[in-house]
């Protein structure tokens, strides 16, 4: 059997327009080795933001 989430790591998300490290979500990086880019809501703005991943 397959070893539970040996694929999925953590990725800071920083918002595009306040450019605040804003969550912390997993991801798998077998299947999505690009940059994530996510519609989010941003407590620093109060308002949805494409959020993309950190460095």
């Amino acid at each position: 059997m397959a070893k539970k989430g040996i694929n999925r790591s953590l990725v800071t998300l920083k918002c595009s327009e306040c450019g605040n490290e804003v969550k912390r979500v997993s991801k798998n990086k077998k299947n999505t080795a690009e940059r994530l880019e996510l519609n989010k809501h941003c407590k620093f703005c109060r308002k949805h933001t494409v959020q993309k991943e950190k460095k």
